[in-house]
């Protein structure tokens, strides 16, 4: 048990640029975005489509994943564990078929988890510096490496994961020749565009959820667009909506942002005191 007087900091702890950078509201934008890259994988996304149930419980599975990143962030090393522990053990119950080849296979490959982690992690940096949080080179390259931590929570091993920014990007130009936009990454891509909401929330999600699967679509690789065959527009032009965009949610204060259950962030500061509290400054030193 932690003693009181010296309170668990977790698996990051507020010196970290993962404390930083995952208390952004824009990680919301490039969660979706990661979505969007995961489902290019054709065997990764076989994984979604065939186990999950995000056609019935959307924003379940949704809030599900955000719990998982808020947890293994802010939460003691008890509870990231805790996390890790029952991911690993769902995936290694669960598989998928090739419709082509009928092969069937675990969806806990080390292979198509590290595709997850990279979409992931090359998705929450890409939209954290494109939207204009302060990230220096090093910076980036130190949340690249301590994210290596997250990945051994979902079963990877640490010392295969990229560690830095220049080995992400040589990763993601290894596994562009799988990408392909199949029958289900077409699924994933309209269910991000009109996800199933009550009929009373219909107008919201023409306008607001529209407006953030649009961004997130938008900031894709040029490739990604290809694949999916629609068009995003000019990469300024993404890169003025995504700035404007953030300009707009880090307005609000953060301690009123922070209030929306489970409110990872309040808690962490709760256990660690007021210094611990997240500031995009403490990030691009």
């Amino acid at each position: 048990m932690t003693d009181e007087s010296d309170p668990d900091p977790g698996l990051f702890g507020p010196r970290s640029v993962t404390w930083q950078v995952h208390a952004d509201p824009m990680m919301w934008i490039a969660g979706i975005r990661a979505l969007y890259l995961q489902a290019l994988h054709p065997r990764a996304v076989r994984g979604v489509t065939q186990n999950s149930d995000f056609r019935q419980d959307a924003w379940g599975r949704l809030l599900r994943t955000a719990d998982f990143v808020g947890t293994t962030t802010y939460g003691t090393t008890e509870a990231a564990e805790r996390k890790g522990t029952r991911v690993r053990r769902i995936h290694s119950m669960l598989s998928a078929t090739d419709p082509g080849t009928g092969e069937r296979y675990g969806i806990d490959e080390p292979a198509l988890l590290l595709w997850v982690h990279c979409a992931e992690i090359g998705s929450y940096l890409h939209v954290m510096r494109r939207s204009g949080f302060p990230l220096t080179d090093r910076a980036a390259d130190r949340y690249v490496d301590e994210q290596r931590a997250g990945a051994r929570l979902v079963g990877l091993d640490p010392d295969k994961v990229p560690a830095d920014s220049a080995a992400l990007a040589a990763y993601f130009d290894d596994v562009r020749p799988q990408l392909a936009a199949g029958a289900e990454a077409y699924e994933v891509d309209a269910f991000l565009r009109r996800p199933p909401v009550h009929l009373l929330l219909v107008p919201a999600r023409a306008v607001l959820w529209r407006h953030v699967a649009h961004l997130a679509y938008a900031s894709l690789p040029a490739h990604a667009h290809a694949l999916y065959g629609r068009p995003a527009p000019a990469p300024a032009t993404v890169t003025r909506q995504l700035r404007r965009t953030a300009r707009l949610l880090r307005g609000i204060p953060a301690t009123l942002r922070w209030q929306l259950p489970p409110k990872h962030v309040l808690r962490a500061v709760a256990r660690l005191g007021p210094d611990s509290r997240p500031a995009p400054y403490g990030s691009g030193r």
